[in-house]
């Protein structure tokens, strides 16, 4: 784990489902300690959306969580090794009626998060890394 001078949170971490969980309570430690507790059910749901593409994206290697403030607020960034930027589901509202909620399918109702990422934040984006993949970031603002 590093943290920066400013007190910013940086951490390689294996990209497994558990993963997220761990990504969560780092950030909702950091958070309230920052004193964003206004934005800190945004900022999960954030941080669970990036960790869970990026442990997708690359199963079982290194990604890197990285959690900054600033004058504008929040940044959480999330690095993984894949080649590929996030791509969106093409929007359209949901209903129930839409979504397969049989066991065999349940799981196969994802692929919404970025959708999720995109309202919450104040900004987000994706940033290739000139030393190879790629950050997914998210600000939000207090």
């Amino acid at each position: 784990m590093v943290m920066t001078a400013a007190g910013d949170l940086i951490i390689p971490m294996l990209a497994t489902p558990a993963t997220v969980g761990l990504a969560r309570t780092l950030a909702d430690a950091w958070m309230c300690k920052w004193g964003y507790s206004r934005i800190l059910d945004d900022a999960l749901l954030i941080v669970s959306e990036l960790v869970t593409n990026a442990a997708r994206e690359t199963p079982h290697k290194e990604i890197r969580f990285q959690l900054s403030r600033d004058a504008e607020g929040v940044v959480i960034a999330v690095w993984d090794s894949g080649l590929g930027a996030p791509r969106p589901k093409p929007f359209r509202r949901l209903t129930l009626e839409d979504l397969d909620l049989s066991a065999e399918a349940f799981d196969d109702n994802g692929g919404w998060g970025l959708h999720i990422v995109q309202s919450l934040s104040t900004r987000c984006g994706a940033t290739q890394d000139p030393n190879g993949g790629k950050w997914i970031w998210a600000r939000l603002s207090p």
